[in-house]
């Protein structure tokens, strides 16, 4: 019988792993959204994987003043694909949301339908990308209206890094959000190991303080081929160190190297972190629709596949 994302995330000796994804645009019919989704799927025929992470892809151009490097287009409902994805495939999907735009009866009614009519049942929330406009719904509140919610989901959330290594506290929101019954994390693309070195460490400590039980962490890494792409990952908000960026750029084959930045990166989290006993999974994306990107995510997953197993199997032989 096949085991649920719920538990298979508390089984903490294994890894988890996902393929992250964005629906297509909005103007795309039914047929050809099943047509898209046939190829995705078909792309990762060959990979042992436990699911997708769709992604509810929202305009942050409010949270930064600089120009997005690639223009916002508006998708289909992230349920919908979620939904196609889970019945082509065959596996479990997370769906995220962005839960600002509605106010507490829209979200009832958003989860009611999630549920029932989507047939969803991992879901990651998230807050509004700025502090400024029009926030109908904050994260917190989210989280309370799910909790008293009829319908019991399986409930993620977002950890950045990068906030920890400026304001050294999000190991701190980790706590607090799963206090609100938040039961998993994914982290932001992964391009400066220390300071999810740094964030891991922190909230492993907490927990062994507080005699909490840690919360997995699912951690993503995408390939970056072009000078574009790299300019799209900072614009995000993921943070590259100049020696990575320069690695990158001036490499012969920039995706190469990038996956060769990734598994390094990888390498150096898991000597530090898998003695700290964080259960850990992860989500490989890439972050645009190019061609040679998408194959090199494949690439990417099947190689940081191996090295978290590997990791993971040394461990409990040590153990």
């Amino acid at each position: 019988m096949q085991l649920s994302l719920r538990e298979k995330f508390a089984d903490p000796s294994r890894g988890i792993y996902f393929i992250g994804t964005t629906p297509p645009r909005d103007t795309t019919s039914d047929e050809q959204m099943k047509e898209i989704a046939g190829k995705l799927l078909s792309r990762l025929a060959k990979l042992e994987y436990d699911g997708l992470i769709i992604y509810d892809i929202q305009d942050e151009s409010a949270r930064i003043d600089t120009p997005r490097p690639f223009p916002f287009k508006e998708t289909r409902d992230p349920r919908e694909y979620s939904r196609l994805i889970s019945d082509l495939s065959n596996r479990e999907t997370i769906t995220y949301k962005s839960v600002a735009q509605r106010d507490r009866a829209d979200f009832d009614r958003w989860l009611d339908e999630a549920w029932n009519d989507f047939g969803l049942r991992n879901l990651v929330l998230v807050g509004s990308p700025s502090s400024e406009g029009d926030i109908r719904l904050t994260l917190p509140e989210a989280y309370a209206a799910i909790n008293e919610h009829q319908y019991p989901f399986h409930l993620g959330g977002v950890t950045i890094a990068e906030r920890h290594a400026i304001k050294g506290n999000e190991h701190e929101r980790l706590l607090n959000k799963q206090a609100n019954g938040v039961e998993f994390f994914v982290s932001q693309a992964v391009y400066n190991p220390q300071a999810t070195i740094d964030l891991l460490a922190s909230y492993a400590r907490s927990c062994r303080e507080q005699g909490i039980t840690p919360k997995r962490i699912i951690l993503t890494f995408t390939p970056c081929g072009s000078a574009k792409t790299l300019e799209f990952m900072e614009w995000l908000g993921i943070s590259v160190p100049p020696a990575t960026r320069w690695r990158i750029l001036d490499a012969q084959n920039p995706l190469a190297e990038s996956i060769r930045i990734c598994q390094n990166s990888l390498d150096q989290i898991l000597e530090a972190c898998i003695p700290l006993g964080l259960p850990l999974g992860l989500n490989i994306e890439s972050l645009t629709n190019r061609k040679e990107e998408i194959d090199a995510s494949i690439q990417l997953y099947r190689l940081l596949k191996a090295t978290l197993d590997l990791k993971l199997a040394e461990h409990q032989l040590e153990g």
